[in-house]
């Protein structure tokens, strides 16, 4: 059997010696190297969402790999393709590699510099047990598209745009379709999730942020059980802990987040954090909530240039969910598709704040009245990014009416690194 091999180095000359080396081993079929975390996982995810036999059995990544660090990155990959032994390139090969590289998923570590024997050695027994964990779980389609649950982020253009409360509706919406949600708050320092849903909690996600290993009991002490449904992770009532909170620490807690709930949702507030950047990278699906404003639609066209540039996610993988809108709007969802180069999603958000005035002053947003436009509006728009349970198999022609179901949001996004310093 020919075992495909996709080698990951940033480093021209480590991914030539690599493809060198691979192409001598029997029955290896060695892929192109790809040259950054970015592009290998935005390969898997094409691969996997063709076909999952169209997934290399092994991926080999070079110590040196980036924007993510080589460990964060097997750790993804193993999240999100759990089929695919992921080895680590590495020129320390010693006790202390070979443990983290293990904790973080790998089925093994190659010393540099590279000698055939070992590097065979390593992709047969790498391969080996890929194949036995497809032949183990079976090939259904379903099996290995993500590590469970799904994840959706909600970041506002600027503060007062509804962030937080499109967040918890979205939130609702699928705890009411049936799904077991969880709902975090990412504004790390100016959260309100607790405040709108009338909660208080002693846990927060700074209890997360020191800890390497987040066992299920571990998060379940962190996370309110609200009686709505939801599973709550609050931001810390103290906004100088969430500094405690970053880029590797939201990695973590998202990834064990998504392992335990089928949908996890995330208040990313408005600003750019090393944390709420990992999340964004992470998501599924990605909102960006506007009002119809010159100055929010800048704010807005602002921060998809700044994930671009950050490699934090691209505009056309940018959900765009316009709120407080009517129809004598002068900045129509078209035209703000057309500045932001993101998706506007079919259903506007119309301008009623009187209907939520009263459950939002009481800290009651899961009050709102069913028949509230606004709660229409998000909870359509919840089932047009697919984040509501599917429709039984009885009901295919329901499904194929789905608002927003021609809606194209990536299946996975791209992981890259936040990197260090303000944007001006």
């Amino acid at each position: 059997m020919t075992t495909r091999i996709l080698p990951a180095a940033g480093d021209p000359d480590a991914a030539r010696a690599i493809s060198t080396l691979l192409s001598q081993l029997p029955a290896a079929e060695p892929g192109v190297p790809v040259p950054d975390s970015t592009t290998l996982l935005d390969t898997l995810g094409r691969l996997a969402a063709e076909s999952i036999d169209e997934l290399p059995e092994v991926v080999l990544v070079h110590e040196r790999i980036g924007p993510v660090p080589a460990l964060d990155l097997i750790r993804e990959v193993a999240l999100r393709f759990p089929a695919v032994g992921v080895v680590l390139v590495s020129s320390d090969a010693g006790p202390a590699v070979f443990s983290a590289a293990m904790d973080s998923g790998a089925r093994g570590v190659i010393g540099l510099p590279l000698a055939y024997e070992e590097l065979a050695a390593r992709v047969q027994a790498a391969a080996q047990w890929s194949i036995g964990v497809r032949r183990h779980l079976g090939r259904g389609a379903d099996v290995f598209t993500g590590p469970g649950g799904k994840v959706v982020t909600v970041t506002g253009a600027k503060g007062g745009v509804g962030t937080t409360f499109t967040a918890v509706q979205f939130a609702l919406a699928a705890a009411a379709s049936g799904r077991r949600t969880a709902l975090v708050d990412m504004d790390l320092q100016a959260g309100d999730v607790g405040s709108y849903l009338d909660v208080q909690f002693r846990r927060s996600i700074a209890d997360l942020a020191g800890i390497h290993d987040i066992s299920p009991r571990v998060l379940q002490d962190a996370v309110y059980e609200d009686r709505t449904g939801l599973a709550l992770l609050l931001a810390p009532a103290e906004g100088e802990r969430g500094e405690e909170v970053d880029e590797r620490a939201a990695r973590h807690i998202v990834g064990a987040l998504r392992g335990r709930y089928e949908l996890v949702v995330i208040d990313c507030g408005t600003q750019v954090t090393g944390a709420n950047a990992a999340a964004v990278e992470m998501a599924d699906v990605a909102v960006l909530v506007t009002t119809p404003d010159v100055v929010c639609v800048r704010a807005a066209k602002r921060l998809v240039r700044m994930w671009e540039r950050l490699q934090v996610r691209k505009a056309e993988d940018t959900a765009m969910v316009v709120n407080r809108w009517s129809k004598h709007t002068e900045i129509q969802p078209s035209l703000i598709e057309k500045i932001t180069k993101t998706r506007a999603t079919r259903t506007p958000v119309p301008a009623a704040f009187k209907e939520l005035q009263a459950v939002v002053d009481a800290g009651r947003v899961q009050d709102l009245d069913n028949r509230s436009s606004v709660k229409q509006a998000l909870w359509t728009l919840a089932g047009e990014l697919g984040l509501l349970s599917p429709p039984s198999a009885a009901e295919p022609e329901a499904a194929a009416g789905t608002p927003g179901a021609a809606l194209a949001i990536r299946a996975a996004g791209p992981v890259a690194r936040l990197r260090r310093g303000r944007e001006g």
